[in-house]
């Protein structure tokens, strides 16, 4: 009978250990897993670094070319303070100015990372950017819609009603423009946000200029 039950003790101790045994294996196997797939989640976000790195030359020139071009749009915004009383062209250079400022940062971002040069803006009046024949050929009369200086000075003399006529047209120009920009960019660019930026330009854009012609009349 003694023997029995050391025998029976013997046989739940050894299969006490084959459980412990087996759960261990479990953990590690477990862990093998969670390890394996924490290597294998690396190469993905290598690969989105890359992908948010990525750019080619329509690229680079989208971002030095919009980057002017928003800035004077933004100018221009500014200018309607104090020169109309007009509620839907005020809210307009609002949101215009709202839009694509920190669109202008984010470029400034994109060329920093990209290592490539912020375009040249040391110059005395923006409206003169509109003549800007050496980058890309994008000046005023190849439909950049960029504003020349006289086009400035004109609009920064106006006011009331003839700032609103006159600053509608212009802007609608310079929408356009920009639209073109972007289509180009969305044509031959390969960064996934410079791309993404350039169809919220296109999309927000038109409708802007939908609305300063129904303006215009």
């Amino acid at each position: 009978m003694r023997t029995k039950v050391i025998a029976s003790i013997a046989a739940a101790a050894a299969s006490a250990f084959l459980v412990v045994g087996c759960s261990d294996n479990g953990a590690d196997s477990s862990m093998d897993g969670h390890a394996m797939g924490s290597m294998s989640s690396a190469p993905m976000s290598s690969a989105q670094a890359s992908a948010s790195a990525e750019f080619n030359d329509a690229d680079v020139m989208f971002a030095q070319m919009m980057y002017p071009h928003h800035a004077q749009a933004v100018e221009m915004a500014d200018l309607a303070d104090g020169r109309t009383d007009n509620p839907e062209v005020l809210s307009l250079a609002s949101a215009i100015a709202a839009a694509q400022q920190p669109e202008m940062d984010q470029m400034t971002a994109w060329l920093t990372e990209w290592g490539q040069p912020m375009p040249d803006m040391d110059r005395g009046d923006m409206g003169d950017m509109g003549d800007m024949g050496d980058m890309g050929g994008m000046d005023h009369s190849s439909g950049s819609g960029m504003m020349t200086a006289q086009d400035m000075d004109a609009l920064m003399a106006a006011s009331g009603p003839e700032f609103d006529r006159q600053w509608l047209t212009m802007m609608i120009a310079h929408h356009t423009g920009a639209i073109e920009m972007a289509n180009t960019e969305i044509a031959d660019g390969s960064n996934p946000d410079a791309l993404e930026m350039a169809r919220t330009i296109v999309a927000t854009q038109q409708q802007e200029i939908d609305t300063m012609q129904r303006l215009l009349g």
